[in-house]
């Protein structure tokens, strides 16, 4: 009887680190938390979604908002672009998003990039919801 509660407390262990683990690495790199719970297909999928989409923003000459008092709807596009991750921390490092507008289609790519970091952050949920057992 007491091996089996040492092993229970070993898996439960386990478990709990990895509902950890998973959605901050999944937040870090898009899909990546997916490809840690061995959930292949999905992993892959939230990657080519969420590159593609913060990729095409991006060349569409999308601004990347940096963290301001300002106003909201930069707090916003800040909180929405934060959600990519390292996608973000790659493009404010590289100084990517940051020029002049020229073009109408910026602010359809400065949209890509919002929703880019919130698909990401719904699946970095996710793989937490697989990691607790909520979710297959």
């Amino acid at each position: 009887m007491a091996e089996n509660t040492q092993t229970e407390t070993v898996v439960q262990t386990d478990a709990s680190a990895m509902a950890v683990i998973a959605p901050l690495v999944g937040w870090l790199v898009p899909g990546a938390g997916h490809f840690l719970l061995k959930k292949w297909i999905r992993g892959a999928l939230i990657m080519i979604s969420v590159v593609s989409m913060f990729a095409l923003g991006l060349m569409m000459e999308g601004k990347i908002y940096s963290p301001n008092t300002g106003d909201i709807l930069d707090m916003l596009g800040f909180v929405g672009d934060i959600g990519a991750g390292g996608l973000y921390i790659l493009a404010r490092v590289m100084d990517w998003g940051r020029g002049a507008i020229h073009l109408a289609t910026a602010d359809y790519g400065t949209k890509f990039v919002i929703v880019s970091g919130l698909l990401n952050v719904i699946s970095a949920v996710d793989a937490h919801h697989i990691a607790i057992g909520k979710k297959q």
